[in-house]
């Protein structure tokens, strides 16, 4: 149905590869067309790092992943979709407008990880101060001990 996705299972859970270009449509579809009402969460994984990495075949694996987790209450039924972002452009199209409750995922994995969600309502930094450089669950983020006042904290250190 999109063109280059690649279904694979995960412990007992569908997972579908999909590329970026369409990741947008795809979660249109599963909530429109397949009763997947819910997005329980999107994230982001770096594998700068990683020595060994399960990829499954005709899957071009890139730095980073976007991952979102879907739930059909009517079904009973999982899916995970996962799409590789490039490091020298990460961005993907926001899913927001089809699951608002995606908003502050999405908001994280930006402020953490500075992926790019395409099309979303307000996305600025969510834990980090929003004059700090850089993007903290970046693998190549130096390690420091410098005391952080995250956004909302009452009691700065």
């Amino acid at each position: 149905m999109f063109a280059g996705s690649i279904f694979n299972e995960s412990h007992g859970q569908p997972v579908v590869y999909v590329d970026r270009a369409v990741w947008h449509e795809v979660a249109a579809f599963l909530r429109d067309e397949q009763q997947f009402t819910m997005c329980l969460d999107v994230t982001a994984v770096d594998h700068l790092l990683d020595g060994v990495r399960y990829c499954p075949d005709g899957v071009a694996a890139e730095r980073f992943e976007v991952v979102a987790n879907f739930i059909s209450h009517p079904r009973n039924r999982r899916i995970r979709v996962i799409c590789e972002v490039p490091v020298a452009e990460p961005s993907v199209p926001s899913i927001v407008d089809l699951y608002p409750g995606m908003n502050f995922g999405e908001r994280e994995a930006y402020d953490m990880f500075g992926i790019v969600f395409e099309g979303h309502p307000d996305l600025t930094r969510i834990l980090m101060p929003d004059d700090w450089d850089g993007h903290p669950l970046r693998k190549d983020y130096p390690t420091a001990r410098v005391p952080v006042t995250f956004k909302g904290d009452p009691s700065p250190r």
